[in-house]
């Protein structure tokens, strides 16, 4: 497993590979706004734009670097615990573990795209091919609600985290110059709320999708996106929230540069 300075080349690569696909799909979800694309708006949608562009598979290559050096960094704090106190509590691994297992599933995607095997279902069939079959199973409801309410949770951390500006612990912010922070700390905050929304809105559409018993109520991070088109704010708020995961990639970039690992 990854430690000393090879285990910071992957947290940095990881973390690049994540802001590029929160950028896309940011991209994707504005172009949604707009009546300008039919394409998901989703981690699926953006490696299938890639893939389809000029030098697709070198990017896509590129990307799975970045994926796989998430996963083993994630990994390397499961086994070993992060650089602080905190990041070697066991609820931290667990954390870590979970994170890490996430991005080998999306780096092994990643790699069926490239060798032309379709890569990565949309998280739309997914969320509704989970749903449905859990609720096919005892206990199959309370599990679905229990995982919509998780999100649920994990969405307004979010949102508390960047409105309280907490991400800057893990920031080396003394190796900024104050314009280098005050940009950084805006695209942090815009950033953390818009992904907190999507996530806490992801939750509640799963746990309205396990009180109704209907797995078509259940969203994926695109269904979710275009939903917030259909609220009394209009595409104004897709727009807003899609900037908002523009602004979380590039807070990205800024972790992969400034992050304490």
């Amino acid at each position: 497993m990854a430690r000393g300075e090879g285990r910071v080349v992957l947290a940095r690569s990881g973390l690049v590979a994540r802001g590029a696909t929160y950028i896309l799909v940011g991209y994707l979800a504005l172009q949604i706004a707009f009546g300008h694309t039919n394409k998901e708006a989703d981690r699926s949608g953006a490696l299938h734009t890639v893939a389809a562009s000029h030098g697709g598979t070198v990017l896509l290559s590129l990307l799975l670097v970045g994926f796989v050096g998430m996963a083993l960094w994630r990994l390397s704090d499961a086994a070993y615990g992060g650089s602080g106190r905190s990041e070697r509590k066991a609820g931290h691994r667990v954390v870590s573990l979970g994170k890490g297992v996430f991005y080998a599933v999306v780096a092994f995607s990643t790699l069926a795209l490239i060798r032309g095997h379709g890569g990565p279902k949309s998280t739309n069939t997914q969320s509704k091919d989970w749903t449905a079959t859990a609720l096919r199973h005892s206990g199959g409801r309370l599990a679905v609600i229990v995982v919509g309410l998780v999100l649920v949770g994990v969405g307004l951390w979010w949102v508390k985290r960047g409105l309280t500006r907490d991400f800057r612990k893990k920031l080396m912010l003394g190796r900024m110059s104050r314009t280098e922070r005050r940009a950084v700390e805006t695209v942090g905050v815009i950033g953390s709320v818009a992904r907190g929304v999507v996530f806490a809105a992801a939750g509640v559409f799963l746990v309205t999708a396990a009180v109704r018993f209907d797995p078509n109520k259940a969203h994926g991070i695109d269904d979710t996106l275009r939903s917030f088109a259909h609220t009394p704010a209009g595409p104004a708020l897709l727009v807003a929230v899609a900037a908002g995961l523009v602004a979380f990639g590039l807070y990205s970039f800024a972790e992969a540069r400034w992050r304490r690992i």
